[in-house]
């Protein structure tokens, strides 16, 4: 077979990616269909930046999903193809069996791995991980700069000391110190999982308690449902092996096998507390400011007089109207904590050696960039595009928000 040229290989990729395209326009129809209904996300299509930034992470997001689901790649992301080593785009597969894709159609790696299916599969590592660290850092940082802010006093400055504390400390040299193999295998990377994921279960009880503090037989029967379920969900995070902590000096037990339904694998388990923990404390100052800036509103006041408590005030009155500028930092939050997890990928620490994530695969490129482009320039050319889309994303829904 020949080498495919430049607009085959366009074809092929656009096809491949079909359900991708099925995808994003059954979304964009819905969505304007409906945007009048759909609050501050259906004004997102008034604004055309937001549109297309809103494009950009889509096709990713969806590129990732139905590339975990092996619905468009067309090799094994780790399998090593004997003759494909370095092969420029459009090279035919070397002795493709019936059933195989019978070319490499963005070329082979330095070690002969098909460069689409890594591109492919390297997007779901990001989205699996990066929105829900950013998650995560948010739950940290409201649950901490609410009070901060509201209550100020010694409770600010000592939880703000520990915040510029740790943003004190060069991100790079921070991360590196926490993924290290020598401090991984102290169990200290386990031993923050088990504090910070604690917060999205406080964050959850303290909402409900205060929502519905007046209504005592609805909280009473909802509230150990809400809360059971989580607390469970969060024992099966922490957990590994039935273990939440399993050095060789110390172990602590967890979940039993029966009830452990997934375990985190150690090097994502590693990078996710990392950006968590490098995000919560920028998350706290963006929250404590605005509530100290809110706290001091006639609504604020009014609800201070009908004699609501603390919380009620901080979750129900000040949270809600401080959405807009906590929308925004989101978009932006996972567009950094990308950048994080390919600079982390780029310098081989945290996730495994082997994983097609992008910085890993920008890394493996790099090596022969001067001879071969191929290798590198896609997933660059992903990461920079997913970002940027978060970006454009965060600018529309900046535009729109300011607007309510």
């Amino acid at each position: 077979m020949e080498p495919l040229g430049f607009f085959e290989i366009a074809l092929r990729i656009i096809y491949q990616l079909s359900p991708v395209w099925i995808s994003m326009v059954i979304l964009f129809a819905l969505s304007i269909g409906f945007k009048r209904r759909l609050g501050l996300y259906g004004k997102l299509f008034d604004s055309p930046i937001g549109m297309i930034g809103f494009g950009l992470v889509m096709f990713w997001v969806f590129t990732g999903i139905y590339g975990a689901m092996d619905m468009i790649v067309t090799h094994d992301p780790l399998t090593q193809v004997s003759g494909m080593k370095n092969k420029l785009p459009g090279t035919p597969v070397r002795g493709a069996g019936e059933g195989d894709y019978e070319y490499y159609l963005l070329g082979g790696d330095n070690l002969a791995r098909d460069v689409f299916s890594r591109l492919v599969k390297g997007a779901w590592e990001v989205i699996k991980i990066a929105p829900m660290a950013a998650v995560f850092a948010f739950m940290v940082g409201i649950t901490l700069g609410l009070p901060a802010g509201y209550y100020g006093g010694k409770l600010d400055t000592v939880l703000s000391f520990a915040a510029n504390l740790i943003l004190a400390f060069p991100v790079i040299l921070l991360f590196y110190l926490l993924v290290t193999p020598e401090i991984v295998a102290t169990g200290v990377p386990n031993y923050m999982a088990i504090v910070l994921f604690i917060f999205p279960i406080i964050f959850v009880g303290v909402l409900l308690n205060s929502r519905y503090y007046t209504r005592p037989k609805l909280r009473n029967w909802l509230l150990p449902v809400v809360l059971g379920t989580i607390i469970w969900f969060y024992l099966q995070l922490v957990s590994n092996g039935g273990y939440l902590i399993n050095t060789p000096e110390y172990s602590i037990w967890g979940l039993p096998r029966a009830m452990d339904l997934f375990d985190i694998p150690g090097g994502i388990l590693v990078v996710f507390v990392s950006v968590v923990f490098v995000n919560s404390p920028t998350v706290f100052r963006i929250v404590r400011g605005l509530t100290l800036d809110i706290k001091t509103r006639d609504y604020v006041a009014a609800a201070q007089t009908r004699g609501e408590g603390p919380w009620y005030i901080m979750l129900w009155e000040i949270l809600p109207n401080a959405r807009g500028p906590l929308i925004v930092d989101f978009c932006l939050r996972i567009g950094y904590t990308t950048i994080l997890l390919g600079t982390l990928g780029f310098f081989g620490l945290g996730l495994p050696p082997e994983s097609p994530d992008w910085g890993s695969t920008i890394n493996d490129g790099r090596k022969l960039l001067s001879i071969y482009l191929h290798p590198a320039l896609p997933p660059a050319f992903a990461l920079l595009t997913l970002v940027l889309g978060l970006n454009l994303l965060a600018d529309g829904l900046r535009e729109e928000s300011l607007k309510d």
